[in-house]
């Protein structure tokens, strides 16, 4: 994958005062045209690097900008270890566990260290996420629309998108991308997606990073009180912070957040069962009573 060349490309100019690109092409078995598309998006990226045509030219790190590997620590290497186990728990390989193994060339002694850090990204749904996560991570670097079904609270749609980013966030994956019938762009949850597919490849633009801040992509439109009783206590510090509620005379939790919309509210008040009484806002108190009615009226059913 372009990703791990282009590492790999720079662990070795991090370990060698000069290389050719005929040598690179060998060593990662690419064209020249290749590792010269790959040198090129290392200077966009930040990387100040120097090609020198000629005899005794070659590819080197900028002067004053070389960066010593023995600068890294065995700590430092072993938080590097641990972030790309990480990746290796979503798709399944080790191969950003290989990766390391190459950067780590002659401190071998880092990578049967300390492994008491242990991060998973996958989730329940590992064997059907970590195909969406192959597939739009080769349609982004190759830059193909992809398409899909996506089920959302308002509704199924079907979606062709321009993919730019893969972001793990709030626990969940989702896709950056330009959403053709949106005409912007837009946040897409993989585990929301069916059916998809990599189509033609499309000219990429100027894409910005997605603003994800909470305020941002769940606006609080709707300021809820409640009266939870103390046994929900953990709940509420798992799910909002020991800052969002506060005791009451009587033993119970006096509950204050913000949410996005009125169906969230009612539906996380009635996960509670009678644990929880929504004091604000009032005018809702009647849909939590009807949606309990709708309940009940189903199990009075013969």
């Amino acid at each position: 994958m372009k990703l791990d060349r282009m590492i790999g490309i720079l662990s070795v100019l991090l370990q060698h005062e000069k290389v050719t690109a005929p040598y690179l092409a060998e060593k990662f078995e690419v064209s020249r045209r290749t590792i010269s598309r790959d040198i090129e998006s290392l200077c966009m990226a930040g990387i100040p690097l120097v090609t020198k045509p000629g005899i005794n030219g070659g590819i080197t790190i900028m002067d004053g900008y070389k960066i010593d590997r023995t600068l890294l620590s065995a700590s430092d290497m072993q938080a590097i270890l641990a972030g790309l186990r990480s990746l290796d728990s979503v798709s399944g390989t080790n191969r950003y566990a290989m990766l390391m193994e190459k950067l780590s060339v002659g401190a071998s002694n880092v990578l049967a260290g300390d492994t008491h850090i242990l991060i998973d990204l996958s989730s329940w749904y590992k064997a059907s996420l970590s195909p969406k996560i192959e597939l739009l991570h080769d349609a982004i670097l190759s830059g193909r629309r992809v398409s899909f079904s996506y089920y959302a609270p308002k509704g199924t749609s079907q979606r062709t998108v321009e993919p730019y980013y893969l972001v793990f966030q709030w626990a969940s994956w989702y896709l950056w991308g330009w959403c053709q019938s949106r005409k912007d762009y837009r946040l897409f949850k993989l585990g929301r997606m069916t059916g998809l597919e990599a189509g033609e490849c499309f000219e990429k633009r100027a894409a910005p990073l997605p603003d994800l801040s909470s305020e941002r992509v769940f606006p609080h439109l709707f300021q809820v009180k409640a009266k939870i009783h103390p046994d929900y206590k953990w709940r509420l510090i798992e799910e909002y912070g020991p800052e969002s509620f506060r005791p009451l005379a009587d033993g119970s939790l006096l509950f204050s957040f913000g949410f996005m919309d009125k169906t969230s509210i009612v539906s996380w008040i009635v996960s509670f069962g009678g644990g929880a009484e929504l004091l604000e806002p009032a005018e809702l108190r009647q849909d939590v009573l009807e949606f309990a009615e709708g309940i009940r009226q189903k199990y009075l059913k013969p």
